[in-house]
């Protein structure tokens, strides 16, 4: 079983000729309403993969909500432990140049509301894969992390968007993903090295961090190893990230192997990356397989 705890958006996605620079209005010629927040992207990925996912946010009372939430309904994610409150549903806006690189803003809405206690111990066991992001309030993620770990459950944290989490919650978790930016980040908060090794060395946790299309590197008790990209030309790269973490979240509550976890999730990840959109893009588990037969 997975639990996502996090954030759920309506993405508001505009195809642009450039990512617009401060000041600067770019038209483009169309806009893409779709279901997003990382949370909710991950919990979907991970159910398209064929996990039971289980899905802990909030949203409003409002139009949007009911939207948000269809491809999490569409992927039999269980919503149950979803809250209504009465801010606003969360919201992003996304610019989506023809490169497929992007620049996303978002308002957080009723994912400020979302509480850790929305999922009780009794679900935090050792058979669970409890995933997790920075979009909703750092602190009910820092006390979950904790509750979570003392309950046995396997936990990982996708540090996206970067931010401060108390380094002792940051210690605790089994698997901890960043990209280059949020490595970056995470390397200047503990003046270490910009690698997943040295991140590694100073959490003692395994350190994810993807690199785009030079692939991933990953640090462990083990020693590291890195896998290389897909050779792809990517449409629209919104949703690669939560893909490649709920899918990789998928495959490790499946049982298999960090490794042939993150082989599934990379190339989950690059076919995310050949259709627009963020979770509309997200593969189904045939798809993923299918690639991955074809060796591409």
């Amino acid at each position: 079983m997975v639990i996502v705890f996090g954030s759920i958006n309506l993405d508001l996605i505009f195809p642009v000729p450039h990512i617009p620079a401060p000041g600067e209005t770019v038209l483009g010629p169309s806009i893409r309403i779709e279901p997003g927040g990382k949370g909710a992207n991950q919990a979907v990925a991970a159910a398209r993969d064929g996990a039971y996912v289980i899905m802990a946010g909030a949203v409003g009372r409002d139009s949007l909500a009911l939207t948000a939430q269809a491809l999490l309904r569409g992927a039999n994610v269980d919503l149950t432990r979803v809250i209504e409150t009465g801010t606003s549903t969360g919201c992003a806006s996304i610019a989506v140049d023809p490169a497929g690189n992007n620049a996303i803003a978002v308002g957080s809405g009723a994912n400020l509301a979302a509480h850790q206690s929305q999922i009780e111990d009794g679900l935090l066991t050792p058979t669970t894969t409890l995933l997790l992001q920075m979009e909703v309030r750092a602190e009910e993620t820092a006390a979950l992390i904790r509750r979570a770990r003392a309950n046995g459950a396997r936990i990982i944290l996708n540090l996206a968007p970067a931010a401060p989490l108390p380094e002792d919650a940051l210690r605790k978790v089994d698997i901890l993903v960043v990209n280059e930016t949020e490595g970056a980040w995470l390397a200047g908060q503990f003046d270490c090295a910009f690698t997943a090794a040295a991140l590694h060395e100073r959490l003692g946790v395994t350190v994810i961090q993807t690199l785009g299309g030079d692939g991933l590197e990953a640090a462990s008790s083990t020693g590291t190893e890195t896998i290389p990209a897909h050779a792809i030309t990517p449409i629209d790269t919104t949703a690669a990230g939560d893909c490649f973490v709920g899918v990789m979240a998928a495959a490790l509550d499946r049982g298999g192997s960090l490794t042939a976890a993150l082989t599934r999730a990379t190339a989950a990840a690059a076919l995310c990356c050949l259709s627009p959109g963020s979770q509309g893009s997200i593969p189904v588990a045939a798809e993923t397989d299918a690639f991955l037969a074809r060796g591409l």
